[in-house]
Order: structure tokens, then C-alpha cells, then sequence
């Protein structure tokens, strides 16, 4: 049974390859193009932050929600702003779903899902915050800003970076995608399946607290559950909405506001599983 379920995890993993490594030499060309774009648009948004940090947060590049918890932790953006970052962010889970082959129809779907209530979610916490505050807004705080975290490499190392991130990713894939076909193999689909997928409030429950791991191993776990059938839409969303990839782990670095961070966290965690029951309650699936 061991040697079967190795021999399946390597077939699996090397037809995603070319797939993977394409996805990332577009990505690490978008971000190389347009990430610092990004953030100026960011820093002039205003009340619209939200609306911004939705849209922007959705385009797979690496290191927009470690940067935005810069630009937060200098009060450069407002926390609806850095919300709706967040929520839209999707990590790992674009070249994932591409190096599946899922329709490009779901794939934008589910993107613009997140976006929405990513958006929603800014736009609500801002006028809540603006109405507490009663129009006075903070001050800039640029000292507690550090460099914003980045993949490290140059406009001509796109081609290398790509294959580091190609390489690390297939790695994360390949064990995931080990231990899920142990899993199965000893305990069975369908029982992992009614476990988890088959209850409509423990499935985002669940789904949400793995979307807090601040690492992109997350969200690629997040969607090979979906892909393998154990995870349902809303769950899948659930855990994609709390996640936000390296975010949460530079705001814990860089905003010295501990009890802040933890709400903001906590916030994360309510909206993405909440959504994420709707969805299942409601039978949104894609």
C-alpha cells in the first residue's frame, strides 16, 4: 500500500511541474512590473482603501500582504484597507488550481468571491472605525515601518526565482499530497469526507484555524483537500479568507500593538468562517 500511494504522489507531482512553473514566471513578472505600483496606489486610496486593497490583493504575487502590514503597522493605510487585503489574498492557491487544470471560469469565481467580501469586510470596519473615532484619523507612524519582506531578487532573476518558487511549492505539494493519499488509503475518502465536508459548520471551523498558519503551506493545503473531494466550497473559502499568507506573521513583527494584531487575527478568523458557513449552509458550490 506504501509503495502505491509513493508511485501515485510522483506521477501526481511531476505532471503539475511545467504547469507550476509557468504560473510563477507570470507571477514573479507581474510583481516585478507592477509591485511597486501597487503600494503608491495604496497609499493614495483614502476612504477607497478597501475597494483598492480588494482588487490588488487578488493578483498572485507573493508579497503584497507582507507589505501591506508594513504600510498598516505606518498607518500609511487604514486597517479596512489591510482587512480587505488580507481576505483577498490567495497565496499558493492560484498556480495550485492552474497546475490542476480547474477551469479558469471557477478559478475567477473563486477570486472574486474573496475579493467581495474582502472589500465588504474593509469598507464596514472603516466606517465603523470613523464613526468611533468620530473623524480623527491616526497619524503616520513611518519609524515603525521596516522594509517590506519580498522574495529578494532582481528584475533579472525572474527566471530563477521562478524555478525557487516552482521547486518549493512542488515540495510543500508532493508531501501534502503524500500524507492526504495515506489518509485515505488507511482511513478512506469517504470517511474523511462526511467527517469534515459533510458538516456545513465544522467543515469552515476547521478550515478557518489552518488558514491562520502564516506560511503558503496553507492555502496548498487548503486546496488539495478541495481538489481530493474532503473539503467542501465553503470550507475551502473558509480557511482561504482567514489565510494571508506570510501577512500576519510581519504585522506581529512589525506593529508593536500585540492585543491589535490579535483582534485583527481574530477578525480574519470570524470573517472567513462565517462566510465560509453561509456558503456551505447555502449550497454555493463551484
Amino acid at each position: 500500500m506504501a509503495t502505491d500511494v509513493i508511485v501515485d504522489t510522483l506521477l501526481d507531482g511531476i505532471k503539475l511541474l511545467p504547469f507550476l512553473f509557468i504560473t510563477y514566471l507570470i507571477m514573479e513578472y507581474i510583481e516585478h512590473k507592477a509591485g511597486n505600483k501597487a503600494q503608491k496606489i495604496m497609499q493614495k486610496s483614502g476612504k477607497w482603501g478597501p475597494v483598492f486593497g480588494g482588487a490588488l490583493g487578488i493578483v498572485p504575487q507573493c508579497g503584497f500582504s507582507a507589505a501591506a502590514s508594513n504600510l498598516y503597522a505606518g498607518r500609511i493605510i487604514t486597517l479596512g484597507t489591510l482587512i480587505a487585503i488580507f481576505l483577498s489574498t490567495s497565496d499558493e492557491m492560484v498556480p495550485v488550481l492552474i497546475s490542476e487544470q480547474v477551469p479558469f471560469q471557477i478559478i475567477i469565481k473563486i477570486l472574486m468571491i474573496k475579493m467581495i467580501i474582502g472589500i465588504f469586510a474593509g469598507l464596514v470596519i472603516d466606517a465603523l472605525i470613523q464613526k468611533w473615532k468620530k473623524g480623527n484619523g491616526e497619524k503616520l507612524r513611518i519609524e515603525h515601518m521596516c522594509e517590506h519582506q519580498r522574495c529578494h531578487c532582481s528584475e533579472g532573476k525572474i527566471f530563477k526565482s521562478a524555478i525557487n518558487h516552482t521547486m518549493q511549492i512542488f515540495s510543500f505539494i508532493l508531501i501534502i499530497t503524500f500524507l492526504l493519499n495515506l489518509a485515505i488509503a488507511f482511513v478512506g475518502e469517504d470517511t474523511l469526507s462526511a467527517f469534515i465536508s459533510g458538516r456545513a459548520i465544522l467543515g469552515p471551523l476547521f478550515a478557518g484555524l489552518v488558514g491562520l498558519i502564516p506560511n503558503c503551506a496553507s492555502s496548498v493545503i487548503l486546496t488539495q483537500l478541495y481538489m481530493e473531494g474532503i473539503l467542501g466550497a465553503g470550507s475551502m473559502l473558509a480557511g482561504l479568507l482567514a489565510g494571508s499568507g506570510v501577512g500576519l506573521l510581519v504585522l506581529f513583527r512589525v506593529n508593536d500593538n500585540v492585543r491589535e494584531n490579535g483582534t485583527i487575527m481574530l477578525l480574519l478568523y470570524l470573517t472567513g468562517s462565517a462566510s465560509g458557513i453561509f456558503i456551505e449552509l447555502m449550497n454555493l458550490g463551484f
